[in-house]
């Protein structure tokens, strides 16, 4: 049942990411070459919403949907982990023309050539599974 439930969180989310052109290569396009505020309007939205809901769990101690306590962890501040991070995730991005979200919706939406990516991105995930623990974090 809870798989169901998650199933269609995903497709009401690839849905909304496709109706709103945040899975749009061109709209991607547009953001990095600064000529259009859309992408960064929706991604300033979730960025202030997921600091008010983290805030929020935290403050209020609020329980999952199962009624788990929910216990974020503190992570380790470094300044190159970061930025080696999210350049690596940047160039992924502006090289494949989508973050991982959009990617799963653009193969749902018929772009056929989006597998190659999310295959790479899983090819990509399990390697550094494997070599995590030789980098330096």
């Amino acid at each position: 049942m809870r798989t169901l439930v998650y199933l269609a969180i995903g497709i009401l989310f690839g849905i909304t990411m496709f109706k709103s052109e945040a899975a749009s290569w061109f709209r991607i396009y547009e953001m990095f070459q600064f000529q259009s505020f859309h992408m960064y309007g929706i991604i300033g939205a979730a960025l202030i919403l997921g600091v008010l809901m983290t805030y929020s769990i935290k403050r209020f101690k609020i329980k999952s949907f199962y009624k788990n306590e929910i216990h974020i962890e503190a992570k380790e501040k470094s300044f190159y982990r970061y930025l080696i991070g999210g350049v690596l995730f940047g160039l992924g991005w502006a090289l494949a023309g989508a973050c991982p979200g959009p990617m799963y919706t653009l193969v749902g939406a018929g772009y056929g050539s989006m597998v190659i990516v999310v295959l790479a991105a899983i090819l990509g995930t399990y390697v550094y599974g494997v070599l995590k623990d030789k980098l330096p974090h």
